[in-house]
């Protein structure tokens, strides 16, 4: 996992460090002209730009310059000042004018070199990501020592280019919020026993409607896929179609979650929502199946409608429960839709609800209540059609029947989902095409 810090966190780690700033720069400076050698490939006859602000950003900036200056690199200072609007011929920018702490805007001024940015490029917040002018685009980003969410947030991820980050010497332990990245996965796949039975990652998916079913197939098979040895379907009032392999359960229209007190203790996990319908009789159903079901639970779709605002019915709970919302649905469980801060309201609604939420969106997020977050970053518009959802949701039932803990089975599921959907082209992919694609993904990732 990758540390993420916000823009005040990083300056505390700063002013904490037993290290003096000048050693801090010189260590962050010496990173920059090495990332901007590397870029240059080789040094007779390279010009460089360097933008160099007044702060530490602009410390560093000219430090690096020194550098290059050493290794016979044309390296040329602008303060803002005195940066023209459109610069001269050069190999490569160095953007060291602001960094995270920007207040007020800034305009790049027109270069065609590529551009390397310090920490940040100019004029992104690196709190939000939010465009605060009209920032270089850079081809590559050096930060240091942990990301920020600017980095991972758009537009701010537009701007960064390839993010690299330089260790300094600073101390992250205290820092709460991560990337996923693939060697995370392959520590939490969890790894299904020699003597191993279907009932021992039995998943129970309560969805569809009229006009809805499709819904429900797609998270049962995607539970599958993603290891769940059984998995039982049901449709309140209605026929539960799902795969070959999944066994259908019938359940009355209205009181359904009476037919499930004397069974559900059987299955590891259940999962509720995909597509059911948002009658009056289904709410009741699902707030009724949170109070009765002793078994980690993962809400979808009409299911966190259901509940609403009653966060109550979600602390009550002692098993884990993980709401997978959009903007729109989180709007329906804490009254707003999410903000520029939306690791921070993330991490909020956890800890308000006890239970793990996974927003969705460019980039996802998956808050704990104990504090811990993780951020995964490596999806796409490609999972921007219907149903997505429904398979990421059975992704993550599946890893929950195999026993995984909520928040890593969360993250697993958003992290091998996204990673499906880059298997296929830009343009034609379907949320069906994702479900073969989970095997590959999970097998490839295991070997590495």
């Amino acid at each position: 996992m990758i540390p993420i810090a916000t823009p005040s966190e990083m300056k505390s780690i700063d002013e904490a460090s037993t290290e003096s700033i000048e050693i801090l720069i010189q260590r962050a400076g010496s990173a920059i002209a090495w990332g901007a050698r590397r870029l240059l490939n080789g040094t007779y006859g390279k010009r460089v730009i360097v933008l160099a602000g007044k702060g530490n950003n602009g410390a560093d900036g000219r430090v690096a310059g020194n550098y290059l200056k050493k290794w016979g690199i044309k390296a040329i200072e602008y303060s803002p000042q005195d940066t023209p609007k459109e610069l001269p011929s050069c190999d490569l920018v160095i953007d060291a004018t602001f960094g995270t702490g920007i207040r007020g805007t800034y305009n790049a001024p027109i270069t065609e070199a590529p551009v390397l940015a310090v920490d940040i490029p100019s004029g992104i917040n690196g709190l939000t990501g939010e465009k605060m002018g009209s920032p270089f685009q850079a081809c590559q980003t050096i930060t240091f020592q942990a990301l920020k969410p600017g980095h991972l947030l758009p537009p701010g991820s537009d701007y960064t280019g390839e993010l690299l980050v330089a260790d300094i010497g600073l101390d992250v332990s205290s820092l709460a919020t991560f990337q996923v990245e693939s060697t995370d996965i392959v520590r939490w796949l969890p790894s299904r026993a020699s003597n191993a039975h279907k009932w021992n990652s039995a998943c129970w998916v309560i969805g569809g409607s009229p006009g809805m079913s499709g819904a429900l197939s797609l998270t049962s098979q995607a539970a599958q896929r993603a290891g769940a040895g059984y998995v039982r379907i049901s449709s309140p009032g209605g026929y539960a179609d799902g795969s070959l392999e999944s066994v259908s359960y019938p359940l009355p229209e209205k009181e359904w979650e009476k037919c499930l007190s004397g069974d559900i203790h059987r299955f590891k996990t259940g999962i509720l929502g995909p597509g059911l319908g948002q009658s009056i009789s289904n709410a009741d159903g699902v707030r009724n199946v949170l109070s009765i079901a002793q078994i980690p639970l993962v809400l979808d779709g009409d299911a966190i409608s259901a509940v609403g605002q009653d966060h109550h019915l979600l602390r009550s709970r002692k098993e884990e429960t993980i709401l997978t919302p959009h903007d729109r649905e989180f709007e329906y469980l804490f009254g707003s839709k999410p903000g520029s801060r939306r690791i921070e309201e993330v991490c909020k609604a956890a800890e308000l609800t006890d239970s793990i939420i996974l927003l969705k969106g460019p980039v996802t997020i998956i808050a704990s209540p104990d504090g811990r977050c993780f951020i995964v970053s490596n999806g796409d518009s490609r999972l921007a059609t219907a149903g997505t959802g429904d398979v990421l949701s059975g992704i993550i039932g599946g890893f929950l029947a195999q026993g995984t803990s909520g928040l890593e089975a969360a993250a697993m599921g958003a992290w091998i989902h996204a990673k499906a959907g880059q298997s296929f082209p830009k343009r034609g992919m379907v949320a069906s095409d994702l479900i073969n694609a989970i095997p590959e993904v999970l097998n490839a990732t295991d070997m590495g």
